[in-house]
């Protein structure tokens, strides 16, 4: 007699077999979000070429000057860790739909990690982007270029400033799902959709910030 194998949190009660209302929500609200960052890529495009047109000839114009004191190797190394924290934040959704909340094995076996372990390593990684951000204000502050210093600093903090908001609600979305799995008895489909949404939105963040980096910090 054939024995039923259990299914994975992500798919009981036959909730795979139509889309859940909170990701398609959360899809529809991303879009709507994207359209705010490309009207800050289109300012900060809009702003570099009248800057550039009104600049006296053989004078470095004001996105040269300011570029220049963009520390590269630094951002670089920074952006690298954010789009590492995109992998390590799939592996804890493949995990959640698997129905693995939790590590089944010792700290150091990555390969039997659950959730918490993942999402908990992208948590890390997302607030070491934050800290490298705000280091980054601090040594251009100093050195200074600052909000109110030229049209150049407005448009930089006004882009970079947004998105490291929204990583930050990233941050604490991360420990709203982490804390749910403490506090459930178990591990639920409703609980692996909130992991699956939530990476949704990292992901979001992730693509963003490498199109910010390159407009930035390497489009001269």
């Amino acid at each position: 007699m054939a024995t039923a194998t259990a299914l994975p949190a992500s798919r009981e009660h036959g909730h795979h077999d139509r889309p859940s209302m909170v990701s398609v929500g959360t899809i529809v609200w991303l879009s709507s979000e994207l359209m705010f960052f490309a009207a800050l890529f289109a300012a900060y495009f809009t702003i570099r070429s009248v800057t550039t047109a009104a600049a006296a000839p053989g004078v470095d114009t004001l996105w040269e000057q300011s570029t220049a004191m963009l520390n590269i190797p630094f951002s670089t190394i920074n952006t690298l860790i954010l789009v590492a924290s995109s992998f390590t934040c799939q592996f804890g959704v493949f995990a959640a739909e698997d129905g693995r909340v939790a590590r089944t094995s010792s700290l150091l076996n990555v390969r039997r990690w659950g959730m918490r372990e993942w999402f908990a390593l992208t948590y890390l990684m997302g607030a070491v982007f934050i800290a490298g951000q705000v280091t980054e204000y601090a040594e251009l502050i100093h050195e200074g270029l600052t909000i109110a210093s030229s049209a150049y600093g407005s448009v930089f903090y006004l882009t970079t400033g947004f998105h490291g908001l929204h990583v930050t609600g990233g941050l604490i979305a991360f420990l709203f799902v982490l804390a749910r799995t403490y506090l459930a008895r178990k591990f639920t489909h409703e609980q692996a959709v909130s992991a699956i949404v939530v990476s949704y939105y990292w992901h979001f963040v992730d693509v963003v910030w490498i199109a910010l980096f390159a407009t930035i910090y390497l489009l001269k």
